[in-house]
């Protein structure tokens, strides 16, 4: 052992001697287990007072790599490749705290890590049960597409044409009047809202939207440095947007059919309210449309229909009523807006799947994709209407609830303002996991989004038993 530390240079005795240690064990000169020589060796050996050695090892054994042995000497800890490689990495942790997207809540990140497992009940899930996907039918119609060598590379833009083509012609049935050049095919729907928080807003700018929101569970906007408001439809409405949005950016999110979690749908007169207040304060409306194919009687147009001056922003989606793994949507809206966000999509995806917008495409044209949403309506009924029996059975005396008008939600109410993170957790107990109202609005203690999309009859009334259960539990004990 010839090494000596300098006296020349930037580093400290004791920093060298610190690095020389690390080194001899990274190599493999002294393995975990190793005794090192005593202080008094070490610092004849290094030609360095006995304090300098003694403050190098305590600073090793502060680190995790050597470690003490009352009476026997000091060690190479066994844990020390460990430390050492941790050591040498990037401090991940503060990147993770400080970067733009922030964590999701807690309850979120749960229910997403829950909701994969096959043990778990899914009382809360926004999703097709896999006995509603026509997925025998996707199947065969891979096998009678017939593919150009362009379905298997990158799409262009703003997507495949002919699948704008016919979305435009399908909107129609909504009222609808758009060209191809107005469609944009994004990812799904929350990818539609991350393309206009990051392509048409600048930060600080105000995101009107209702109190209890889809929003407040994802981050689209807030991580961009957007500012989210709740605010009431009533007849100041104009007046209330301008008041809070003054000289800032602006948009109005709104889900006016089948509103994700609450199941609403808003009347004609409703929607016609909203865009003439949007309009006179020139506020853009972003019409969340995902679930209007799923009424089980007939609704009424779209926003977007009255639409005569460029003023929203339309999006849909087949990922709730034919596959979400396809991850096909689609925003419809002025050309101007439809390029930018096209080529910000190019940017960070290069397109959506070429070969989902094959299928998509398939199906709208054949009229298959028709016919499917009306099985798949009758089926949601039944589950619809197996659900609010149980209800009415089991649950009537503490909660209460609006018959579903369609879609995959029952937006219960209990009685009591049981709804809290405790009872959450509860019910996981029991396998049963629940979408909380307070992921939609923080303040809520009372709702729960209750699916009967995704369950089997046997785990829904399973579900809704423990639910009950749990529910006079928590209020009995106060908890």
């Amino acid at each position: 052992m010839n090494w000596q530390p300098t006296r020349q240079g930037n580093r400290t005795l004791q920093q060298q001697i610190v690095t020389w240690i690390t080194e001899r064990i990274e190599r493999g000169d002294w393995v975990a287990g190793t005794k090192l020589p005593t202080q008094r060796q070490l610092a004849m050996q290094l030609g360095v007072n006995r304090s300098t050695v003694q403050q190098a090892l305590e600073e090793l054994k502060a680190a995790g790599i050597l470690e003490t042995t009352i009476g026997s000497g000091i060690y190479v800890a066994n844990t020390s490749w460990h430390t050492l490689i941790k050591q040498r990495q990037p401090n991940w942790q503060t990147y993770i705290e400080t970067s733009l997207h922030k964590p999701n809540y807690h309850t979120i990140q749960l229910i997403n890590e829950y909701e994969q497992r096959d043990s778990i009940i899914r009382l809360g899930t926004g999703e097709l049960a896999p006995s509603l996907l026509p997925t025998r039918e996707i199947e065969a119609s891979l096998k009678e597409i017939s593919l150009l060598p362009k379905a298997l590379g990158y799409s262009s833009p703003q997507g495949n044409k002919q699948l704008r083509e016919a979305i435009c012609q399908y909107v129609q049935k909504r009222g609808i009047q758009a060209q191809p050049e107005n469609v944009c095919i994004v990812s799904g729907a929350l990818q539609a809202l991350q393309l206009v928080a990051v392509g048409l807003l600048e930060q600080g700018s105000i995101v009107f939207q209702e109190q209890t929101s889809y929003l407040n569970s994802v981050h689209p906007f807030q991580s961009v440095g957007m500012q989210m408001m709740a605010i009431d439809r009533d007849e100041g409405l104009a007046q209330t947007l301008a008041h809070k949005k003054r000289k800032r950016q602006a948009v109005f999110y709104a889900v006016p059919t089948l509103n994700n979690p609450t199941g609403g749908v808003w009347t004609s007169l409703e929607k016609k309210q909203l865009y003439e207040a949007c309009k006179q304060c020139r506020i853009p409306i972003i019409e969340d449309d995902v679930y209007h194919e799923l009424l089980f009687n007939e609704g009424s147009p779209s926003i977007k229909s009255l639409d005569d001056s460029g003023q929203v922003l339309y999006i849909g989606s087949v990922s709730k009523t034919l596959s979400p793994g396809l991850r096909i949507g689609w925003l419809i809206g002025p050309t101007t807006v439809i390029e930018r966000l096209a080529d910000i999509k190019m940017q960070t995806d290069y397109g959506s799947s070429a070969i989902s917008q094959e299928i998509v495409l398939h199906w709208l044209q054949s009229g298959k994709y028709e016919r499917h949403i009306v099985g798949l309506r009758q089926a949601l009924q039944q589950r619809a209407n197996f659900v609010e029996q149980l209800l009415h059975e089991k649950i009537k005396d503490i909660a209460s609830w609006e018959q579903s008008k369609g879609g995959f939600y029952i937006w219960l109410k209990f009685h009591a303002p049981i709804v809290d993170k405790a009872f959450f957790i509860k019910l996981l107990q029991y396998n049963v996991l629940i979408n909380p109202g307070y992921i939609y609005d923080a303040q809520d203690t009372q709702h729960i989004r209750l699916s009967y999309a995704y369950a089997t009859p046997e785990e829904l009334q399973y579900g809704i038993e423990m639910l009950v259960q749990v529910a006079k539990s928590h209020s009995k004990n106060g908890e």
